[in-house]
């Protein structure tokens, strides 16, 4: 059995998203030129990653669910502590091959920005209504992810307009393409340059190395955290946690032993072991007995954790707070005279009614007069006297919310 000291460092660096790598022109394409200040130190991946960290998407990850719903408690694991864990991850992996570390943190840092509140259920939330709201399309929180990176989030320039992040076509592909789900152990990146408004979702596979690194980090991220966590909220006892040591060790075959089954057990675990088990040949993979482990500890965590009938109020909860947000936004609308109709009601639900106009000024056409006083050069995407297109609005505008911000909306619907 090898051991981390039998890990080839660099063994990917021909691999690696270089200046040397024949599709290094496509990676860093970006939809419009970016301004740049003489001197800049920063490498274009390294630009990508402060346009992130800037950006207010990425800030409303501390206030969004993970898989534990509005906890009181600031040791449980929130979205944004999730994208870290990735991102440490995907630099440790990164490192070890010889691949752009920079690149694999950028993208894992971004990779969910457009994640809806309140986790998974969330984002199942809103793909319902939009089924019954006539919409062709799906809604993916990855795909969601990549459309507020080009159309929504938006920074100012050195000369105080707002524009689009307008991040590089490698950080985008992989933050589009990220999926956790591996349902294969050998990981290797598509050789085509596609349009990524095109992708279909779990269809692609990254266009970069770097882009396969954080798309298996993910899943080493959350599989740990989420053990914890619920452990801490007695979803499972000792005796669990017991049986989960005891699957391990039974997959293992008794050449690893776990003292314990914990975040960082698991994380070490998982990454020394891809680290040894990957080569160009064959691409990012496990061993068998690592991948088999990972997938029984996945089907555990269903089974203990994401299953749980101790979710259905947080669900049911949800679900009524998107839906009255949507149904009142929803409501309010009558073309290009929307503005005023939600402005006869922004006494009341100033939250709900001020917020989203603002909205509707910055991407859509209802006033173009306010929307360049305002210095917004982002792109327009709604066209007001469309209906499909207001709708598409509140789902965008609700899709970026914040858990508390959610139910800050909500609550004033309720009172009077």
């Amino acid at each position: 059995m090898k051991n981390s000291n039998q890990i080839q460092t660099n063994s990917f660096i021909e691999y690696a998203t270089s200046e040397n790598n024949p599709k290094w022109n496509n990676c860093i394409i970006r939809l419009n030129p970016l301004s740049h200040k003489p001197y800049d130190i920063r490498s274009e991946f390294d630009r990508d990653n402060t346009r992130i960290i800037h950006s207010s998407a990425y800030r409303r990850l501390k206030h969004k669910t993970q898989v534990f719903f509005a906890t009181n408690n600031d040791h449980v694991c929130t979205r944004i502590e999730h994208v870290n864990h990735v991102a440490s991850i995907s630099k440790t992996i990164s490192k070890a091959l010889g691949l752009n570390v920079s690149l694999a943190e950028t993208i894992a840092l971004g990779h969910d920005l457009g994640h809806s509140p309140f986790g998974h259920h969330g984002e199942r939330i809103i793909e319902k209504i939009m089924d019954e709201n006539g919409f062709q399309k799906k809604f993916w929180h990855e795909k969601n992810s990549l459309r507020f990176i080009d159309y929504i989030e938006t920074l100012p320039n050195y000369s105080g307009f707002k524009e689009n992040l307008n991040l590089t076509y490698a950080v985008r592909d992989g933050i589009v393409c990220h999926c956790g789900e591996v349902n294969e152990n050998f990981i290797k990146p598509r050789d085509e340059y596609i349009d990524l408004e095109n992708i279909e979702k779990g269809k692609q596979m990254p266009y970069t190395y770097e882009g396969c690194v954080v798309k298996i980090s993910d899943k080493i991220a959350y599989l740990g955290r989420d053990i914890e966590d619920a452990y801490n909220y007695k979803f499972f006892d000792k005796e669990d946690m017991m049986t989960l040591k005891q699957l391990a060790q039974e997959v293992m075959k008794q050449k690893i032993r776990f003292k314990d089954v914990n975040t960082s057990s698991l994380i070490h675990e998982f990454i020394t072991n891809l680290c040894i088990n990957s080569n160009p040949d064959k691409g990012l993979a496990f061993s068998s007995e690592h991948y088999e482990m990972m997938n029984k500890i996945k089907k555990f965590n269903y089974q203990k954790i994401y299953s749980n009938k101790r979710f259905n109020p947080f669900m049911k909860y949800a679900r009524l707070v998107i839906n009255a947000i949507f149904d009142f936004l929803l409501d309010h609308y009558d073309g290009s005279n929307t503005l005023y109709k939600l402005s006869k009601y922004s006494k009341f639900y100033p939250t709900s009614t001020v917020d989203f106009a603002d909205w509707l000024i910055k991407y859509s056409n209802i006033d173009e007069k306010t929307h360049k006083l305002r210095k917004y050069r982002n792109k327009i995407i709604y066209n007001i006297e469309d209906l499909m297109d207001y709708k598409q609005a509140i789902i965008d505008y609700i899709s970026g919310m914040s858990d508390n911000y959610a139910i800050k909306t909500y609550n004033e619907l309720i009172e009077f």
